[in-house]
C-alpha cells in the first residue's frame, strides 16, 4: 500500500513538474493574487512599461441575468482603473472573433455601475494567448481597434482586443515572454517573476497543496484512463467470445452437413437443415468424393 502510494505521489510530482503556463489551470495558479507577475506580463504585451497591476483574481464569474455568462480566466485591474481580462486559449475554436467582443461586451456591462456617466467606463483588455496564429497573418500581435473607415482614425471608445500568436517564440521582449509559456523548468525562465512562482508551486509542499484542482483534474484523468481501459477490455473480451461462439456454430454446422452428405441426402436437403450456403455444402460434398 505504501509503495503504492508513494508511486501516485511520484506520479503527481511528475505531473505538476510538467506542467507550463499554456496549461490554463497553471498559469491561473501563476498569476493569481501575483501582482508582480501580472504586471510584467501586461507591459510586454502591452509595451507599457509604466502599468501598474492594483490587484488580479482568477476564474471571476461575471453574472449576465439577461443571457449568457462568463467565467474569465484572470482578471486584472491597474492603478487607472483599467481592466485586463487574459484568456489562454490552446483550441483555435476557443478564440473566435465572437467570443473576444463578448467579453469586451461582458466587461463594460459589469463595471458600468448605476448612476455612472458612460465617459466613466473604464479602458478594457481582453486577451487571447492563442496556442496556433488563429488570425493567419503571421504576426506576434494582433492589437484590434475600432477605426472610423472613411478616415482610417481610431474610434476611441475604451476597448481593446488583443490576440497573440505564442508560436513566434524570437529573442524580443514578447518572445521570450511566449518561450516563458512554454516552459516547464523556473531556472530556464526568462521573467524572475515568473521564476520564483514557478519554484514555489512545482518544489514547494505548500505551492503543490495550492495546486489541488490540478490534482483533482490528474486523478479525473487517471479514473477516466481506468475506466476507458476497462471498458475496451470488456469489449475486446465480448468480441472474443463472440467469435469464438461463431467459431463454434460453424464447426457444429460443417459436422451435421458432413453427416447428412455420408448418409445420402441431396445438396438441398444439407442446405436446409444445416444452415449452411449452397457453395459451402457442394464444396464438402466434393472433398467427400473426392
Amino acid at each position: 500500500m505504501q509503495t503504492n502510494e508513494a508511486s501516485q505521489e511520484s506520479e503527481i510530482k511528475q505531473v505538476i513538474r510538467s506542467l507550463c503556463m499554456m496549461n490554463n489551470r497553471f498559469m491561473n495558479f501563476m498569476l493569481d493574487d501575483n501582482k508582480k507577475a501580472a504586471q510584467v506580463f501586461l507591459r510586454i504585451i502591452l509595451g507599457d512599461d509604466k502599468i501598474k497591476v492594483k490587484n488580479v483574481r482568477i476564474q471571476s464569474f461575471i453574472q449576465n441575468i439577461y443571457g449568457h455568462s462568463s467565467q474569465l480566466d484572470i482578471l486584472a485591474q491597474d492603478s487607472k482603473g483599467r481592466y485586463f481580462n487574459v484568456e489562454v486559449q490552446r483550441s483555435d475554436e476557443g478564440a473566435p472573433a465572437r467570443r473576444a467582443r463578448f467579453y469586451s461586451s461582458i466587461l463594460d456591462t459589469h463595471f458600468l455601475q448605476l448612476s455612472k456617466l458612460y465617459e466613466e467606463l473604464p479602458d478594457t483588455y481582453v486577451i487571447f494567448i492563442t496556442e496556433n496564429d488563429v488570425l493567419r497573418d503571421n504576426l506576434p500581435l494582433y492589437d484590434i481597434r475600432r477605426t472610423i473607415k472613411q478616415s482610417a482614425r481610431d474610434f476611441e471608445d475604451g476597448s481593446h482586443i488583443i490576440y497573440v500568436n505564442s508560436q513566434r517564440r524570437d529573442d524580443t521582449a514578447l518572445g521570450k515572454l511566449m518561450q516563458d509559456l512554454y516552459c516547464t523548468e523556473p531556472k530556464n525562465l526568462h521573467y524572475q517573476e515568473f521564476a520564483e512562482r514557478m519554484e514555489f508551486l512545482k518544489y514547494s509542499k505548500e505551492g503543490e497543496e495550492k495546486m489541488t484542482d490540478v490534482i483533482e483534474e490528474y486523478a479525473a484523468r487517471k479514473a477516466e484512463a481506468a475506466a476507458k481501459a476497462v471498458e475496451e477490455y470488456a469489449a475486446r473480451k465480448a468480441e472474443a467470445v463472440a467469435k469464438e461462439a461463431e467459431k463454434k456454430e460453424q464447426a457444429n454446422k460443417i459436422e451435421l452437413a458432413k453427416g447428412l452428405l455420408a448418409d445420402g441426402m441431396s445438396i438441398e436437403f444439407t442446405v436446409r437443415h444445416s444452415k449452411l450456403s449452397e457453395a459451402e455444402v457442394r464444396e464438402l460434398a466434393s472433398k467427400l468424393t473426392a
